[in-house]
């Protein structure tokens, strides 16, 4: 009986697949660097999706282009909470500090060069982002606004910040703590 050859389980989708792989690096690096931070090999991400390193590169050719990429579907994920007219400027900076404590390391690539043209459509989106949610946000008895887009692009700043310096036992902590300090702030503002 002549030897036969079990095919391989995982057929190669070739370019049909690159979508799927794009999702599941993401994914993957969400994980490995929320455990390991930015110590964490580059290579742990494409075994964690499964997929080879030069789909991880194709991808992504380095950190700062996953961070872009994790950023931009945390975006995506602001984007559709402004969108909704139930959602305050309070809840918007509870969404933004959940993700800064599960997106740490990927704050530390994003913010340390600024000028990267990959990085800066981010902020912009952003803004764009947070001037939505302030279009609704009732005025003050004087017929001001309570705060302005720089201070909401401020206090997420310093949030995100103070948040991706804790280690990671005392994320939480921080994050309802800064949490409490900012919408504190803003109603302080709010009683001006």
């Amino acid at each position: 009986m002549p030897n036969v050859v079990e095919p391989s389980l995982r057929v190669n989708r070739g370019p049909a697949a690159g979508p799927e792989n794009r999702r599941a690096l993401i994914a993957a690096a969400r994980e490995v660097y929320a455990e390991a931070g930015l110590s964490a090999p580059f290579s742990q991400v494409a075994k964690r999706a499964g997929v080879g390193q030069g789909s991880l590169y194709r991808h992504f050719p380095d950190r700062t282009a996953l961070a872009v990429a994790v950023f931009e579907e945390n975006i995506a994920d602001l984007e559709a909470f402004a969108s909704d007219p139930a959602n305050t400027v309070d809840d918007f900076l509870d969404l933004v500090a959940d993700q800064a404590v599960v997106s740490t390391a990927f704050i530390e690539l994003v913010t340390a060069d600024p000028a990267d043209p990959r990085v800066h459509h981010i902020g912009a989106r952003y803004r764009e982002t947070v001037e939505l949610l302030l279009e609704r946000q009732p005025a003050s008895t004087s017929g001001e606004p309570h705060f302005d887009v720089d201070d909401v692009l401020v206090a997420t700043e310093m949030v995100a910040v103070v948040i991706s310096r804790t280690p990671t036992e005392g994320r939480a902590a921080v994050a309802a703590r800064a949490r409490r300090l900012v919408h504190n702030a803003f109603r302080a503002t709010d009683s001006r």
